[in-house]
């Protein structure tokens, strides 16, 4: 297996920043084979980077066992979305990184090759972009999502400053495509191929409420999608394992 640590100049956000990216040996043998892999954008959650994966979890030998690369960017707390005050990292993840990783490492571009998934705020992050642009993505998995990001915001989660810089104000998030149930309207009326969705959440999580939320919307819109719960906090032991549990789940050749 290769790690490769990865720093460049984003023309999206106007600034340098950098990916971590897991390239599987064993699905590239013989050598010299110019086979492209099947590519999992694997997200961070609020408050990490970048590096999270591969020093909390064993993902690195969960994907050699799968021949899938991975690719870990780094967002620092901008929950994945083109920012009200700051950088557009939606548009930079959704549009430049996927042309650069394709450019940079042997990855497929194919949509039936392409899946995202992260915890936390990264699974917000990997339902927003999945149900943003099903004819890019086989799968989307959630684990442990804020996904009812708008209630969350107008709790004691998140600071003021931290509000204005994200999307504004919440009334100016609710409704919005930054607001997963009212993306997932628009995605339930798309009529192509939808990726397929799993998402999962311990019944002793702080965001358990807001998995449940977004469960019920989904399942009231018809919207397929496979769902866990288990005893499980919002903690590694538990992401761990269901990484696993996703990999397994993911409609990989």
């Amino acid at each position: 297996m290769a790690w490769i640590t990865c720093d460049f100049y984003s023309e999206t956000l106007q600034l340098s920043t950098g990916i971590e990216v897991f390239i599987p040996q064993s699905a590239l043998m013989p050598y010299g084979s110019s086979s492209k892999l099947p590519v999992l954008y694997l997200l961070h959650g609020r408050g990490a980077d970048q590096t999270e994966w591969m020093r909390r979890s064993s993902i690195e030998r969960y994907a050699e066992d799968k021949g899938i690369a991975l690719v870990m960017p780094g967002v620092g707390r901008s929950y994945y979305m083109d920012m009200a005050n700051g950088p557009s990292y939606f548009t930079f993840l959704s549009e430049e990184l996927p042309q650069l990783v394709q450019s940079f490492f042997p990855v497929s571009g194919r949509r039936e090759d392409t899946f995202v998934a992260g915890i936390s705020m990264g699974g917000y992050g990997a339902f927003k972009l999945a149900m943003s642009y099903p004819e890019r993505y086989a799968a989307g998995a959630s684990l442990s999502g804020g996904l009812d990001l708008a209630s969350r915001a107008a709790g004691p989660g998140f600071q003021e400053h931290e509000i204005r810089a994200l999307f504004g104000s919440v009334d100016r998030l609710r409704g919005s495509r930054d607001d997963l149930l009212y993306l997932a309207s628009e995605f339930a009326a798309y009529g192509g191929n939808k990726p397929m969705l799993y998402q999962c959440c311990g019944t002793e999580d702080f965001l358990y409420h807001d998995n449940q939320t977004f469960r019920r919307y989904a399942d009231s819109l018809g919207i397929p999608m496979t769902y866990e719960e288990e005893p499980g906090g919002h903690e590694w032991g538990y992401w761990d394992r269901k990484i696993q549990r996703v990999l397994d789940w993911l409609p990989l050749p």
